[in-house]
């Protein structure tokens, strides 16, 4: 008994500290709200259109303002109060939600409506994600910032059980307006808890003064930097084509396995399992770890692989676990790294620069798969997503183990140190 208390007190220790609490308790009824509307936005968009490629639109107006201007955000990160732009960025986006609520509950919805709000949501989540990324370390300090942002990722994925079944059942019950007003009311938490969280109690870095080139500065620092560099290349790679979940499982859902609104969001809901489990995982561990992000970006990928092939439905609920707990454990541990490794007056472009490889990459990989989705079907956008990450871990494995036998050539003796 005494070792399982020791083992929850490790995976469980930011929890100790109040403004974590806080944030944790906020973020995850919000988050719940944000899977809501998540489901009932893509699953809107097929039964207007019937067409995967405009959902992979959709996802990509939501994120196309953080690939133009996620690094410039960075920047704003670093230089202001991140909850006080965080408190204005969660307000927003609830006011967004409500709005769409209202066109969709008066059936006045159209797919423009639906783009040009994602559009504006885009902006938003552009502001927001940099600061709230970098609010981690600010909160718990570098020593339990790995452990924080693993919590933080378990809880953005035990909201993504909880989010989708609910959609599922309002969508089935009472119709796809009220998943909108649930999210628009959920960021309400958000924001009380940004409020009642202590100034005084934050391990806040020195503000950085407004000056020119401060962005060239933050992209110089992380291409110099290996230990940011190649994690950040994976996240961008992987991130553009196998990270499209919104795009390919509602299609999956609809298409290959011939379900409905509450199919799709049980697949969203078993894979979060399978998520909540790997983000623990990486909780427990002191810190994130290259190796540790390299095998869950190899796993990821031959699961995806495998999701692609599988034959019936009950099958694929169960490999879809499984994605779920690699993937989490592969952002996880890439999220940990870099701001681990980030200097705190770079933490905010650190971590601007891993929303644009992570989100920003979306608009880029959601129109793709989309049109493959369409062209081919939906098992060959997951293959497609299976392929990029397996192919990404190998290519940095290659990479490590090319620089590990010319450091032991180096080493060999007589070997001359110039000549090395």
């Amino acid at each position: 008994m005494s070792t399982l208390r020791l083992a929850a007190g490790q995976t469980f220790r930011s929890l100790r500290i109040r403004n974590y609490r806080l944030y944790f308790v906020g973020m995850l009824i919000s988050t719940c709200g944000t899977w809501m509307q998540s489901v009932a936005q893509s699953w809107l968009v097929l039964k207007i259109s019937g067409s995967s490629a405009a959902v992979g639109l959709t996802v990509a107006l939501q994120f196309l303002p953080v690939l133009l201007g996620g690094a410039w955000s960075g920047v704003l990160a670093d230089r202001v109060d991140k909850r006080r732009l965080l408190i204005g960025t969660q307000t927003a986006a609830g006011v967004l939600a409500t709005v769409l609520g209202f066109i969709v509950l008066f059936h006045a919805v159209q797919l423009w409506h639906i783009f040009l709000l994602a559009l504006a949501l885009g902006v938003v989540t552009a502001l927001d994600n940099p600061a709230r990324r970098a609010l981690s370390v600010e909160m718990v300090g570098k020593e339990h910032v790995a452990n924080a942002v693993s919590l933080s990722s378990a809880m953005f994925t035990g909201a993504r059980v909880i989010g989708p079944a609910i959609a599922g059942i309002l969508i089935a019950g009472v119709g796809i307006a009220w998943c909108f007003f649930a999210n628009g009311i959920s960021y309400i938490a958000a924001i009380v808890a940004f409020v009642m969280m202590r100034s005084d109690e934050f391990h806040a870095g020195e503000r950085i003064p407004r000056k020119k080139g401060q962005l060239r500065e933050g992209l110089v620092y992380v291409w110099r930097t290996p230990e940011l560099r190649i994690p950040l290349l994976m996240v961008a790679v992987i991130g553009t084509l196998s990270y499209n979940f919104q795009v390919v499982l509602p299609s999956l859902a609809k298409f290959t396995f011939g379900g409905d609104a509450s199919t799709f969001g049980l697949m969203y809901s078993l894979m979060s399992i399978g998520s909540v489990a790997g983000a623990l995982f990486v909780a427990h561990r002191t810190y994130a770890t290259q190796r540790l992000l390299t095998l869950a970006a190899a796993a990821f990928g031959a699961l995806l692989l495998v999701a692609a092939v599988v034959p019936s439905l009950a099958i694929e609920y169960f490999v879809l676990m499984l994605v779920g707990a690699t993937s989490v454990m592969f952002v996880s541990s890439a999220n940990g790294l870099l701001q681990q490794r980030a200097d705190p007056q770079m933490q905010g472009r650190v971590m601007a620069l891993y929303s644009v490889a992570f989100l920003g990459s979306t608009p880029i990989g959601g129109p793709i798969v989309g049109w493959v989705d369409d062209v081919l079907d939906p098992r060959a956008g997951l293959a497609l997503g299976g392929i990029a990450a397996l192919v990404t871990a190998l290519v940095v494995i290659a990479g490590f183990r090319a620089r590990s036998r010319d450091a032991q050539e180096r080493e060999r003796p007589g070997v001359p140190v110039a000549a090395a």
